[in-house]
């Protein structure tokens, strides 16, 4: 079977696991599978079985590769997914399959395709040809987690742990197809810190019914969805689309995105990002440093209760929310300021409720597996684009202890992440697999040192609160 095929195979096993938020059975087959699979396809040795973890949190998958070396590589990634139905798939998202694009050619469609059963397919198969080929002279520890879209608690519970279950390793990677909407790849320096939760508002002494009540009673009875606008509206002001605080990056971030600007699209931005215009003026540069900036307090959804409701004063109203805080921010003060003011009488019935949190941060463009990364792509004829930071999140602090990087890397060219008909194309299965086969040789050979890590709170300069 040829190397496209068994990846094919193994994507395609994966898919049809429906392992999103939840659904925890699905979540616990899949992550002991996918731990007996390494077990027997890699030879690997589980560190933490999935048998043993019996909480209510989807199962960690930690497997080690012994390769009888003293230098070891970290992978990271994901068997979580979104949510998704059938409707306007071309494929069933939880079975998959090949179709033709006409402007793509031959693609698989299934929920996770691109985010991050693809990845997690062609990385084992080509894990497995290395390793029976005795390609790789380096150990290689495995962590697979189920909770990345949700903010990756158990992940980062399990590496806080003194000692630290994962011993010092060369680098981190989260392999990923990095060609995002077939443009030029990304290397990111860095990662923003996440702090996700919800805002509640419930009727009481302040006003607002104690369970929902006819609507007709508005000229003089409180409506909670209202006081929740308002509280909205008082910790991040809507004519500013929930930026809470703008800095200007510092020089050394300044001077990558100099580069990065010189050869970045706004135009292909918009169109990958299914949008017409940008909220923010000015040139290329200036609005890289203002993406990568910005403090931002993100919306997801807007409840009342009752549901559906609508000749009703409900009695509770909420907000799923998240922080979204770039390196360089002080997270905590940040946080702290909204619940000072969601605790102010004139908000009175208000409660931020904080679900889990992480900070964002930063390392050299000189770390470990940064260079082999950018080799990678090069050798590929790809030329990457280098970001100070990320402007998503990944919990890249928790493994500060481990190693003095965590890249997000890989070619290949996919798409409609969380969206429907999410996507690989099968030559981008293939190009993933010889960039990650590149970065991973690099190691064999090379004696890499340690260099200590920036930290989340990197100095930025210039905090203006809006």
């Amino acid at each position: 079977m040829s190397r496209l095929a068994a990846t094919l195979e193994l994507l395609s096993e994966l898919t049809r696991w429906p392992s999103v938020a939840g659904q925890l059975s699905a979540q616990r087959g899949l992550a002991a599978w996918l731990e007996r699979w390494m077990v027997e396809q890699l030879n690997a040795a589980v560190i933490h079985p999935v048998a043993t973890q019996h909480d209510e949190a989807p199962p960690l998958v930690h497997v080690r590769i012994d390769n009888g070396s003293d230098r070891s590589v970290v992978l990271y990634n994901m068997y979580d997914v979104m949510p998704a139905d059938d409707a306007g798939w071309d494929v069933a998202p939880f079975i998959g399959g090949i179709v033709e694009w006409p402007e793509l050619g031959q693609v698989f469609v299934g929920r996770g395709a691109e985010n991050n059963k693809g990845p997690v397919a062609a990385l084992l198969i080509l894990l497995r040809e290395m390793q029976h080929s005795q390609q790789l002279n380096f150990n290689i520890e495995i962590l697979l987690e189920g909770e990345e879209e949700v903010g990756s608690g158990a992940l980062r519970r399990y590496l806080a742990q003194q000692p630290c279950p994962i011993a010092p390793a060369e680098a981190v990677l989260f392999p990923s197809l990095c060609e995002y909407g077939g443009g030029a790849p990304r290397v990111y320096l860095g990662f923003t810190g996440l702090a996700s939760g919800r805002l509640n508002v419930t009727g009481g002494d302040w006003g607002g019914p104690s369970s929902a009540i006819h609507a007709s009673n508005a000229g003089w009875i409180a409506n909670p969805a209202w006081r929740l606008v308002q509280a909205l509206h008082a910790i991040a002001p809507a004519e500013h689309s929930g930026v809470l605080a703008r800095s200007m990056p510092d020089d050394e971030a300044n001077q990558l995105l100099a580069s990065l600007a010189e050869q970045f699209s706004i135009h292909d931005e918009l169109r990958f990002r299914r949008s017409q215009r940008l909220m923010i003026a000015g040139d290329t540069l200036s609005s890289l440093q203002t993406l990568l900036g910005s403090a931002v307090l993100t919306l997801a959804e807007l409840h009342s209760d009752p549901p559906g409701g609508r000749g009703v004063i409900p009695f509770r109203a909420s907000a799923e929310l998240a922080f979204r805080i770039p390196p360089g921010f002080d997270q905590d003060a940040m946080i702290a300021a909204a619940q000072q003011r969601l605790a102010q009488p004139d908000l009175a019935g208000c409660e931020l409720q904080l679900f889990d949190r992480y900070p964002g941060v930063r390392f050299s463009r000189h770390a470990p597996g940064v260079d082999a990364l950018i080799a990678s792509y090069q050798t590929l004829g790809a030329a990457p684009q280098i970001w100070p930071w990320a402007p998503g999140c990944a919990p890249a602090y928790a493994f500060a202890a481990v190693a003095p990087a965590f890249l997000i890397g890989g070619l290949g060219h996919g798409g409609n992440a969380h969206a429907v008909n999410e996507f690989v194309t099968l030559a981008g299965l293939e190009r993933f697999q010889q960039s990650m086969s590149l970065w991973l040789t690099a190691f064999n050979d090379s004696a890499i040192g340690r260099v200590a890590p920036h930290q989340g709170n990197t100095a930025v300069h210039k905090n203006t609160r809006l």
